[in-house]
């Protein structure tokens, strides 16, 4: 009878032991908080999510839907990395904010810049005087500025600086006004203005295809590819090995081709 109590007692502590180690390797688990705005950049994560959990990332997602606050996060260690921005923006946020801990890791997907216009189908059409509304943090004025130019819509002294701004313009034959505004509120100007450079991550957001509604787009040879920012500190970390190969994935770029249809194009 002792014995049988024993050999119970020993299958009890034996069992209490195997729940104690699993919940050990289950906490264990290396947590990533990502930032990042809600299209692609959140979903493609939400994509991959599954997958990194399989291999011991616990991947938490922070939306955001401004372009500074991602970086001040991350550049303040309360987030781990950041997944929304191109190396022209970092490089133009670093010169006006402290930002001294943030490094591009990988390249992921490259979204089209575009023009639209819910008043004209042409770029003739667009008449003198013409309101454009463009982004204004400098990276993406540069950016929308370059995108006019190589339509002739205006000259610019240098029309390889992606740093342009409009004391840049040469030549603005049709005297077009510029409204400069915060990239997230541009969809929501369209019918207020003749004409509006807009993100596409914003565009696909109010539910326009960047392919098919847009007056004009870069190509595909444009510069902006978005990034995966991680720490200084972090960047070597396993977790972040892991992460930058799923976002780098064969699975991603099927993802990427087939959710988006042009609108976003894998940059690896």
């Amino acid at each position: 009878m002792i014995s049988r109590i024993s050999h119970q007692l020993r299958r009890v502590a034996a069992a209490s032991a195997y729940a104690v180690l699993f919940a050990g390797s289950a906490m264990a688990a290396d947590t990533l908080s990502i930032a990042a705005t809600p299209v692609p950049h959140a979903e493609i994560l939400e994509f991959i999510k599954p997958q990194l959990a399989k291999e011991g990332v616990d991947l938490k997602i922070k939306v955001f839907t401004d372009y500074v606050q991602p970086a001040v996060q991350v550049n303040e260690k309360h987030l781990d990395g950041n997944f929304f921005l191109h190396q022209p923006y970092l490089n133009e946020f670093k010169k006006s904010h402290q930002n001294d801990l943030e490094v591009p890791v990988a390249k992921v997907h490259v979204e089209p810049f575009a023009a639209y216009s819910s008043k004209y189908k042409k770029i003739a059409d667009i008449p003198a005087g013409a309101t454009v509304a463009i982004p204004n943090d400098p990276s993406n004025s540069g950016r929308a500025l370059l995108l006019l130019a190589k339509q002739g819509l205006l000259k610019l002294k240098d029309p390889s600086n992606i740093s342009a701004t409009k004391k840049d313009i040469i030549d603005n034959p049709k005297n077009l006004k510029f409204k400069e505004l915060e990239a997230a509120t541009l969809p929501r100007v369209l019918n207020q203005v003749d004409l509006a450079l807009i993100n596409t991550n914003y565009a696909i957001e109010a539910k326009l295809n960047p392919v098919k509604d847009s007056l004009f787009i870069e190509d595909a040879n444009s510069p902006y590819a978005n990034l995966l920012v991680a720490r200084e500190d972090n960047k070597n970390s396993p977790a972040f090995k892991k992460l930058i190969a799923a976002l780098n994935s064969p699975e991603v770029k099927k993802f990427i081709e087939e959710k988006y249809k042009g609108a976003v194009v894998p940059a690896f």
